[in-house]
Formats: structure tokens, C-alpha cells, sequence
């Protein structure tokens, strides 16, 4: 074999074995971000180690730090997966089925007490995750903040279609009513909280499209809940 050929046949082993290694990667990634998903949501991110995330995983602790880095990115790569996936979810919930604002605005309660009855509910992992840490920290808060946007922006967007006279308004109002029905699920143990919740929330309903009296200023993006 000449030297040529035998360039090539060695390049084709050596791109064979980075793709093998890319996909050994690829599943480790999804073993670690399942087991640290599934441990922290269930024990805190405080009370779960590296050795318990790896043990679960099955992977080594090179592996872990070769692909995160950190515990803290770890934390934050799940966080983003959560995010991702729970809007996705609740944002489907909302939409399936058609009908109008109203009628989507108002299966937002249901789809809660859904998740509130599934054995592996641990409440919302954004909350869970600012109240673990110190209140000064920036980078969690940063990233429920930014989950939290796109969340209620879909909120106020059917409440404008529904004709609510201030969307904002009436979006911060549900959303304060969804924080709240998930810690309450979370505490209580009680999927039925999400319909006192739902209940409180229909009555926002008429007099959110009411002609506006006078209204103070618009709600600091700071306090916005969900």
C-alpha cells in the first residue's frame, strides 16, 4: 500500500473513531443530565453530590467534568432541559384542542393539576433552584428570569387576543396564581389546590376586559411571576 493510500485509510479510522466518540459523549451527556434532573429534583441541588449524579449515570467523574465542567454548569445545563421541556409542555396544554383565547387561557389550571398528580412532581425547578441559594446569586435567578419571559409573553399574548384591556396586567395576575398553586402542590402534596387556584382565576376573566379606569404603572419585568 502506498504511502498515499495509507494516509487515507488511517484519516478514515481516525474520523470513524472521533464520531464514535462524539455519540459516547452525546449518550453520556443524556445519562448525566437525566440523573442529575431526576436527583435534584427530588433531593435539592445542595444535597446532591457528584458522586450520587455519576453513581446514577453510571459514568465516571472525568466524564462529567470533561462534558460540564462544573456541578454549577451541570445545575444550569439542567435547568435550561427543564425549561425547555416544561414550556414546550405547558405551552401545548394551553393550545391543544383550538377554541379561543379565553378557552386556552382557561385550561392553564387543569394541564397544572395534571403535573401536580404525576408521582415525580417536585414543584417548580426555578423556584426550587433560587430558594437553595443565596439570594444574591445572579446566575439561576438569571436563568428562571429569562424561562419565566417566554412563559408569560405567550400568557399575555392570548390574554391581548382574549381582549383584556391590560394584558400585562392580567398575565402578572395569572402567573402570581400559577407560582402559587405549584408551591402549594409542592407543599401539600394536593393536586386540588390548582382548582382553587382556577378558581380564583376565572374571576379575573370579565373584569379583565372591563373598560380601564385609572391604573397605576406598568409592572416592574422584576416582580413578573411564572
Amino acid at each position: 500500500m502506498g504511502k498515499s493510500a495509507a494516509g487515507k485509510q488511517i484519516g478514515k479510522k481516525q474520523a470513524i473513531a472521533r464520531t464514535i466518540s462524539a455519540g459516547d459523549d452525546e449518550s453520556a451527556r443524556g445519562r448525566l443530565l437525566g440523573a442529575a434532573t431526576r436527583l435534584f429534583c427530588k433531593n435539592g441541588i445542595n444535597a446532591t453530590g457528584i458522586d450520587a449524579i455519576i453513581s446514577e449515570a453510571g459514568t465516571a467523574k472525568t466524564t462529567l467534568y470533561k462534558l460540564f465542567g462544573s456541578k454549577t454548569a451541570l445545575v444550569t445545563a439542567v435547568l435550561e432541559s427543564e425549561g425547555k421541556q416544561w414550556r414546550e409542555w405547558f405551552i401545548a396544554e394551553m393550545e391543544s384542542g383550538g377554541g379561543d383565547a379565553e378557552t386556552k387561557l382557561a385550561r392553564i389550571f387543569p394541564a397544572l393539576k395534571s403535573w401536580f398528580s404525576e408521582e415525580r412532581f417536585y414543584g417548580c425547578p426555578f423556584i426550587n433552584a433560587v430558594g437553595e441559594h443565596d439570594k444574591d446569586q445572579k446566575q439561576f435567578r438569571t436563568i428562571a428570569m429569562r424561562h419565566k419571559k417566554v412563559v408569560l409573553a405567550h400568557i399575555e399574548k392570548l390574554a391581548r387576543d382574549m381582549g383584556a384591556v391590560e394584558p400585562e396586567s392580567f398575565a402578572h395576575q395569572l402567573a402570581l396564581l400559577i407560582d402559587g398553586a405549584i408551591v402549594a402542590a409542592m407543599v401539600s402534596r394536593n393536586p386540588e389546590v390548582a382548582d382553587t387556584a382556577g378558581l380564583a382565576a376565572s374571576a379575573l376573566f370579565e373584569p379583565a376586559k372591563l373598560k380601564a379606569g385609572k391604573r397605576g404603572s406598568k409592572t416592574d419585568p422584576q416582580l413578573a411571576a411564572v
